[in-house]
């Protein structure tokens, strides 16, 4: 067991997010008292591992605390089995390959042994991608963690290549040692994977400027049953349909990434973030639309609905310091609220790049906010956002103790759309639990933004119920009520966490009868036993 990691939650246990008192009075107040779920014991869970069904195999461990941390990711429904011990189905073993030669081997044996296999990164899936699915097979989780290094570097392309079980942190410390950057910065980059990105259609934080995995991914090596697909780092090409394409978003279900070639770019000499505050969500909205339909470069945009900029405030403490944030921004006619319909929004934006490309940014992006009647407030928020920016899933372990469930919804949509999309989601979660006479807190923001439109990355928080199964039952009903919103109002099911377990019976509104016959033909041809991840993307 991994003693840097928690085997239950979240990230490294020696890490805290701790909730200001201020923030807890707020919840309280928001959605009534509440308490702790509690946590089963690592001992108990123990004695709930089956035997192995496994023969014995140099490559395969069959260790109960290896299955028991292979056994799940970071959805909602995992957090419920992790804490409350209800794991229903564990791996029958975990591989651990060091190099391709053995990934191939492990197809080999599962193949012959008609084992299925589990592709697994960093465990960070929201979406149910690793959770075992009983269907009487064998299960074999291959953590591809110790596949971890830089391979090769090709600094005159800007084209390098690692192993694809290398996390975020490692990757770029690798990189950076070579006056090189990727720049993508998932909020699970502490834990989460290059293959997982890939194998997902991962977003960083950073997509204006370095683009998303789909820019990133130059070519690389999958491993499938019958041998291996390997396609090169070519800048582009018109030869037919492009294999990586189908490669990205397969979620395990066609092969296993053995290596990836990525572009990469140098080093930025200068990198900021700043927050400003508009009078109203259309307002703001309004500056960041331009920004990228003029195509400022900018890193990052986000912007918070008044809901969520009220609420951030509210959790953050420093009360003193926020009371004379707010009166500032009164003066200028901008009225922080609880409102869902009306108050101010923050805008929270990154330049990235040369110097001068940069100033020339902030430039820009100042006379957009000035058009919007918007106070630009400087960078020492923008500072602390990108001091906190992987801390948030930390988060939810402080809410736990305390009663109080979260979790996230995100989706994309046309620009013509966003406003309308985003309140019926955020509708649909409000009044999902109304005839249990339960309260929700929904807000949401922009995160990611194109000319065409946006991301919206919606989250709700909701008391703990009596117990875990009925606790889990207010989950599925909000997540049922959410997604139906999403898919039935013009928006993609997933933006970046990718489709998995939880929203395969919601793929088939979104891509159509023919379209989920395409997909399922594609994986046939590579996995016609079903032993790739069965259950994940495709709702088997």
């Amino acid at each position: 067991m991994n003693e840097n990691r928690r085997w239950n939650g979240w990230g490294n246990p020696k890490t805290d997010y701790p909730l200001p008192e201020e923030a807890l009075g707020f919840l309280q107040q928001l959605l009534g008292q509440s308490s702790s779920l509690g946590e089963v014991s690592l001992d108990k869970v123990i004695k709930m591992v089956p035997e192995s069904r496994v023969e014995p195999h140099a490559l395969l461990d069959t260790g109960a605390e290896q299955r028991i941390c292979h056994a799940r990711g970071q959805s909602f429904p995992d957090w419920i089995a992790m804490k409350c011990g209800d794991y229903h189905c564990f791996p029958d073993a975990v591989a651990l390959p060091e190099n391709r030669e053995q990934v191939i081997e492990l197809l080999a044996l599962a193949k012959e042994k008609q084992y299925t296999l589990i592709p697994y990164g960093g465990g960070t899936s929201v979406a149910g991608h690793i959770n075992p699915k009983d269907d009487g097979h064998p299960i074999v989780t291959v953590d591809m963690g110790r596949m971890n290094r830089l391979l090769a570097i090709d600094k005159a392309s800007q084209v390098a290549t690692f192993g694809a079980g290398v996390p975020g942190p490692a990757l770029e410390a690798q990189l950076r040692g070579q006056g090189f950057t990727l720049g993508h910065y998932p909020q699970s980059f502490e834990l989460s994977t290059l293959g997982g990105w890939v194998a997902s259609r991962s977003s960083g934080q950073q997509s204006v400027h370095y683009g998303r995995i789909e820019q990133l991914f130059a070519g690389g090596k999958l491993e499938t049953f019958d041998g291996c697909l390997q396609v090169a780092p070519i800048p582009a090409s018109s030869a037919g349909i492009d294999l990586r394409e189908m490669i990205m978003g397969s979620e395990g279900r066609i092969g296993i990434l053995s290596e990836i070639d990525v572009r990469i770019s140098p080093l930025p000499e200068k990198e900021d973030f700043y927050v400003a505050f508009l009078p109203s969500w259309e307002q703001g909205k309004e500056v960041v639309k331009r920004a990228a339909q003029d195509k400022v470069p900018v890193s990052m945009l986000r912007l918070s609905n008044p809901l969520e900029t009220f609420t951030q405030l509210r959790l953050a403490g420093h009360q003193r310091a926020i009371s004379v944030l707010e009166s500032y921004l009164r003066i200028r006619g901008i009225n922080v609220t609880d409102s869902a319909d009306g108050g101010a929004t923050m805008l929270t934006y990154g330049v990235t790049g040369k110097s001068v490309q940069c100033r020339s940014s902030q430039r820009q992006m100042r006379r957009l906010i000035r058009q919007q009647s918007g106070a630009y407030v400087g960078s020492l928020l923008g500072k602390r956002w990108q001091h906190g920016r992987f801390r948030f899933p930390y988060l939810r372990e402080s809410l736990w103790h305390q009663g109080y469930m979260v979790d996230t919804l995100e989706t994309c949509t046309t620009w013509s759309n966003v406003t309308a999309l985003m309140g019926k989601i955020e509708r649909a979660l409000s009044s999902a639990l109304e005839d249990e006479g339960e309260s929700i807190h929904v807000f949401s923001h922009l995160s990611h933004v194109y000319a065409q439109g946006s991301s919206i990355y919606t989250t709700y928080l909701f008391k703990a119920g009596d117990d875990a199964d009925a606790t889990l039952k207010h989950w599925q009903k909000l997540k049922h009520a959410g997604s139906l919103a999403v898919v039935e109002n013009g928006g993609t099911i997933s933006h970046q966490h990718g489709v998995g377990k939880d929203h395969a019976p919601y793929l088939a509104i979104e891509k159509g009868e023919y379209g989920v016959q395409c997909i399922e033909q594609i994986c046939g041809m590579f996995d016609g036993q079903q032993q790739l991840n069965p259950g994940t993307l495709l709702d088997d």
